[in-house]
């Protein structure tokens, strides 16, 4: 990996422009001057074609890239034929714009050649992309698929709300949760107010029964809830409102079966998963969770030299400014908010399974700290543990954990976050 080589034994540097047509790339040499360069399209024969041409500036070992994405087919295509990546962000790159002229002008093959250049004289100091271990890789993308399809569902539902509000008031009164299998049967069954006209307590009650309805309300009570909602005054049709109504309840039940498979899915790659068993064990962290956790966190805790930089990359940790006598701790903005997301929602999860984590909270809260605050505290003290058994390769044990007063001592910090 490119960690075992010092940078200075780099002779030749890549600057890669992506763009989702074409792509521009320059090969620059150790003193600045531009040795190749040229324009590829996105299809096969343009990166087959590339990557055979970079090949006769040396080994691709020998070869990084700078390019401002850390995803994508390029990327992948470049990592797999063994080129470094040196991933460069987007805004940082503006910033450095000025460097080359104070129009800061901008051409694809002018960002590909500054791109090389950047590399060449700052690539030390800039992180490189390691290669994620393929199990995690994998969980990664059936977590984050699963939370882009959350919030789907989440969209759906107030859509279909919205919708009920407007035609069909009562069909959201009857059950408390729009989104549970019984309201969405409802709906099917009674689309409109006139298909619930003829309803009665002991009718709805028999339904519900047929249903495997939970929610161990008697039929009276929903169906005062029907009644009791206001009564539509909508201007479609009644068949149009029905056709509303049902396509908008199709599409919730499309993404819930979605989310059930992906939640599957999910559970099936964790429980395989190497890192699974270092974590499993920790309180409240269902199969989901773990599944969020290893895929967010893992490459972090294989790419991290140290459990601080494990903490800073995954956004619970506050950005500190001082210069002179000007001092600010401000919220980390610039980070991996998929990572921190899966963190903290375990983090909120723990407080209710174990009493260290419920007095890491309670004692933040004590102090004056928000809800949001005091989680990324207690998130801070788990990563704390996280790095613990990674390093160890222990598998965590609640019992030795509580017994070890240091890691409590250690865990809080009394820093805005």
């Amino acid at each position: 990996m490119l960690r075992a080589r010092h940078w200075s034994t780099y002779l030749v540097f890549i600057g890669w422009d992506w763009a989702t047509e074409t792509h521009d790339v320059t090969v620059m040499d150790g003193t600045g001057k531009r040795v190749d360069r040229w324009e590829l399209t996105h299809t096969e024969e343009g990166f087959t074609k590339t990557l055979a041409r970079l090949r006769k500036h040396g080994a691709p070992a020998d070869l990084p890239v700078a390019i401002e994405t850390t995803r994508g087919l390029a990327v992948d295509r470049l990592l797999a034929a063994g080129h470094p990546i040196v991933p460069v962000h987007p805004n940082a790159f503006h910033a450095m714009r000025a460097r080359w002229g104070a129009s800061k002008a901008k051409t694809d093959a002018g960002d590909s050649m500054k791109l090389a250049d950047y590399l060449r004289t700052d690539g030390h100091l800039l992180p490189r992309l390691e290669p994620t271990e393929q199990a995690t890789l994998d969980l990664q993308a059936l977590t984050r698929t699963r939370a882009d399809h959350v919030e789907a569902r989440i969209a759906a539902v107030n859509q279909l709300a919205a919708l009920l509000d407007e035609h069909w008031p009562g069909g959201k009164a009857v059950f408390a949760n729009l989104d549970s299998d019984i309201a969405i049967a409802f709906l099917e069954r009674h689309p409109t107010p006139a298909s619930a006209a003829k309803l009665t307590a002991g009718r709805l009650e028999a339904w519900c029964k047929r249903r495997g309805y939970s929610g161990k309300k008697p039929g009276s009570v929903l169906i005062e809830r029907l009644r009791a909602a206001p009564k539509a005054a909508s201007r479609l049709g009644e068949a149009v409102v029905e056709q509303l109504v049902r396509v908008q309840v199709q599409l919730v039940k499309a993404i819930r079966t979605t989310i059930r498979a992906l939640d599957t899915a999910i559970a099936d790659a964790t429980e395989t998963h190497p890192y699974a068993p270092l974590f499993a064990s920790m309180p409240r962290i269902g199969k989901v969770s773990l599944g969020q956790v290893i895929g967010e966190i893992g490459p972090i805790l294989e790419r991290a030299q140290s459990c601080e930089q494990l903490i800073a990359e995954a956004g619970v940790v506050p950005v500190t400014r001082a210069s002179g006598k000007s001092r600010t701790v401000a919220f980390r903005f610039a980070t991996n908010r998929r990572a921190r997301v899966a963190l903290t929602t375990f983090a909120d999860n723990s407080r209710h399974g174990s009493d260290w984590a419920a007095k890491i909270y309670n004692d933040a809260r004590a102090r004056k700290k928000r809800h949001p605050h005091a989680i990324r505290i207690l998130a801070r003290a788990w990563l704390r543990v996280m790095w613990a058994c990674w390093r160890d390769g222990a598998c965590y044990d609640p019992a030795i954990h509580q017994a070890n007063g240091k890691v409590s001592a250690a865990a809080e910090e009394p820093l805005a976050a």
